[in-house]
């Protein structure tokens, strides 16, 4: 049997367009869910990013957030009949302020896993406040706790495995230490790529002002360059036959392009790119039953 992937919605956050793909729609205001990735189904449950601590945090990057009905980690956990000291592991895409918010709130003996690469970066001072001062003493203390904390080092291999059929590798983009989480499923390798691809649509069904076959478009937020980015979001597209972003809903891929999209699980019930209502919540109750 293979594993499952379940979307948790952790809240929403407002942000300028821009940011999302870069020179895309410039000024104007977007809200975007904060994903986490639940990996059900193997030796212990697996979570991937744990959204921001708190909305108000946002306000440090002159966000707005919110958590609306059912969001939120507690209550998505328990959709699924978890609590977090039934976490085994959490692996982070990247440490960004909506993505690493809650690992204080998870014991010491739930094992933090990073790319080592990212948190050096996190502390570098490069990106400011994309990295609250209260997440990295977090994690620092954890350095320093026997156990709690699991430091990969991507640079040099193909990937490092955490549990039968999750790997983690290098993404490539984004941030120094970002990287992919695959997941071996039923229905092919699901790859869990962080914010290397923000906005499926806008990035890689109709590129944003991209007229080579084929191209993509990058995000507005990263900290390497245009042409690594590029090679990080064809990395992710490649890796196998879903790709999952954590601002958005995942992709299916066939021969490099996107064929479908899937609303709460990987695998699930595919929808027709033409059919795809948009990434928020609320826009998914007039399609789950029809989505074939």
């Amino acid at each position: 049997m293979g594993l499952e992937i379940k979307l948790l919605d952790l809240g929403d956050v407002e942000l300028e367009s821009s940011f999302l793909v870069l020179a895309h729609d410039c000024g104007v205001a977007t809200q975007v869910p904060v994903f986490g990735m639940l990996i059900l189904g193997g030796e212990t449950p697996v979570l991937v990013d744990t959204g921001f601590s708190r909305p108000e945090i946002m306000g440090n990057l002159g966000m707005n957030a919110w958590y609306h009905g059912d969001q939120g980690l507690d209550k998505q956990l328990a959709k699924h009949g978890l609590q977090k000291q039934d976490v085994g592991f959490i692996l982070h895409t990247h440490l960004h302020i909506d993505h690493a918010g809650k690992d204080s709130e998870f014991p010491l003996d739930t094992v933090v896993v990073i790319n080592r690469r990212e948190l050096e970066f996190s502390v570098s001072g490069i990106m400011g406040e994309q990295y609250p001062a209260e997440y990295a003493k977090h994690l620092i203390d954890r350095l320093h706790t026997p156990g709690a904390l699991r430091l990969l080092d991507l640079d040099g291999v193909d990937s490092e495995e955490i549990i039968p059929g999750v790997r983690c590798q290098a993404a490539g983009g984004h941030t120094e230490g970002s990287m992919n989480v695959l997941v071996e499923t039923d229905e092919g390798t699901a790859c869990i790529c962080g914010d290397v691809v923000y906005d499926v649509v806008n990035q890689l069904i109709s590129p944003f002002h991209q007229i080579m076959y084929m191209d993509v478009s990058p995000t507005g937020n990263h900290a390497t360059s245009k042409r690594q980015e590029k090679a990080a979001i064809r990395k992710a597209v490649n890796s196998g036959r879903f790709v999952l972003p954590m601002h958005d809903r995942p992709a299916v891929i066939e021969g490099g392009r996107v064929v479908g999209r899937l609303c709460d699980s990987v695998p699930g019930k595919i929808i027709g790119n033409d059919a795809f209502p948009g990434p928020l919540t609320a826009a998914f109750e007039t399609v789950r039953l029809t989505a074939v």
